[in-house]
């Protein structure tokens, strides 16, 4: 049977229809999907709203530098600027407002934003330890939070993409960064969590989680230093950083309908990173 035992006739009709396998490369299409982008202003989140317009997307660009988010929202060809720092106790709430009150609903939110600090555990202070946590970790639960409150409340089905880490699967080594790796893997085991409390809802919740591309966050340290390309090639099966492009796909599958079955799931785009 390709639905469950207790689908109605019609539905399992729906499904063998959409199983058609020459329709393979449509269910990666989000024409018309109202998508939230949280760090649009730069690196991945830059490249992810172009990929997402690219498919259909209605997209709203969330980042705190108004001026970089407007510039892209009018290059793209259906999309809305909405500045906010998601960090803030009202930012998620605020976010997921504007885009209703734009589009009149969401149905993908991709939770992007991130910071990392360079730091021995034992040279930290609490309150960056903390903000670290705020950004990374309590906003996407945040923003997912509220977003599944209102598809719930809308009997709406719903995608959470959460932008993880191969940093999240273990720790810094060398690196030392406790807060960025704690709360990386904070947000897989919440990825899990989340995808198992709103399975039932229509709501799925996974994640990617990139080894070595160079944004503007990592570059300086890890890109433009032989230290940090010999530390990147040297750990990496493949020999190599992460191509922008070889996100692509993973972003598509997660946020699309390509990935219908897949809930709880942490994605790891890596190179091998983290296969060793």
């Amino acid at each position: 049977m390709v639905g469950p035992a207790h689908d109605p006739p019609e539905a399992s009709a729906k499904n063998d229809e959409i199983a058609d396998p020459g329709r393979a490369l449509d269910r990666f299409r989000l024409d018309d999907r109202v998508v939230v982008v949280t760090g649009a202003s730069s690196g991945l989140g830059r490249r992810f709203t172009r990929v997402l317009a690219g498919v259909g997307a209605r997209l709203v660009l969330a980042a705190r530098r108004s001026d970089r988010i407007e510039a892209l929202a009018d290059e793209l060809p259906d999309a809305v600027a909405v500045t906010v720092d998601v960090a803030d106790d009202k930012g998620p709430q605020d976010l997921v407002d504007a885009t209703i009150d734009h589009y009149g609903r969401i149905d993908v939110l991709v939770n992007n934003a991130g910071i990392s600090r360079v730091i021995a555990a034992v040279d930290d202070d609490i309150d960056g330890f903390r903000h670290e946590l705020a950004v990374d970790l309590i906003a996407p639960y945040e923003l997912a939070r509220r977003a599944a409150r209102w598809w719930i409340d809308h009997d709406h089905s719903g995608v959470v993409v959460n932008i993880g880490s191969v940093m999240g699967a273990g720790s810094g080594g060398r690196l030392r960064i406790p807060g960025y790796t704690a709360a990386k893997g904070g947000l897989h085991n919440l990825t899990r969590e989340l995808a198992v409390q709103w399975a039932r809802k229509g709501i799925r919740v996974n994640a990617i989680a990139p080894a070595w591309f160079e944004t503007e966050m990592n570059a300086e340290a890890m890109f433009q230093t032989d230290t940090g390309r010999a530390y990147v090639e040297s750990g990496t099966p493949m020999g190599r950083s992460g191509f922008a492009h070889e996100l692509d796909g993973a972003l598509l599958l997660l946020a699309s309908d390509a990935g219908s079955y897949l809930t709880g799931t942490i994605l790891y785009v890596d190179g091998g990173w983290t296969a060793q």
